[in-house]
């Protein structure tokens, strides 16, 4: 397989596998589960943050493109730059207004705003974006600080 096939394919594998971690709820909700698990520890974070996952999923799929150490370096890089600008490049514009924005400003992503109609919290109460994550699919996680 020629080069430049192994790198797009790498690439656009890589865009997958991070969006599925960083941004979607997973088949029955795995993915969502385990990020409540995770909550607030270092594999946690780095599952709030689509440029910190990418750059570990594209990791191994370097192999792919190169197996030399100094080849290997530059197409993890380039793998994981690749992917970042494929996510720039298909991100939905935010619907949310100027305000709501700012008085939600830290949170790390637009979809740990939601909250369903039965969880009841108003913009006065602290909560983590973990314990929103667990209320939103209805799950009561006592670990994880309101």
């Amino acid at each position: 397989m020629l080069t430049e096939l192994r790198f797009v394919c790498a690439l656009l594998a890589t865009w997958r596998v991070t969006h599925l971690l960083t941004a979607e709820d997973g088949p029955f909700d795995v993915i969502v589960l385990l990020r409540a698990r995770l909550g607030d520890n270092v594999v946690g974070r780095a599952m709030d943050c689509f440029y910190c996952s990418s750059l570990w999923v594209a990791a191994p799929l370097a192999l792919f493109v190169a197996t030399d150490p100094l080849g290997w370096f530059v197409a993890w890089l380039a793998v994981s730059g690749g992917a970042c600008l494929v996510e720039r490049l298909t991100d939905r514009p935010h619907t949310r207004s100027e305000t709501d924005r700012a008085s939600r400003e830290g949170e790390p992503h637009e979809l740990l705003w939601r909250t369903p109609p039965s969880v009841e919290i108003d913009d006065s109460t602290p909560i983590s974006s973990d314990a929103r994550i667990a209320g939103s699919i209805g799950i009561d996680v006592p670990w994880i600080p309101r």
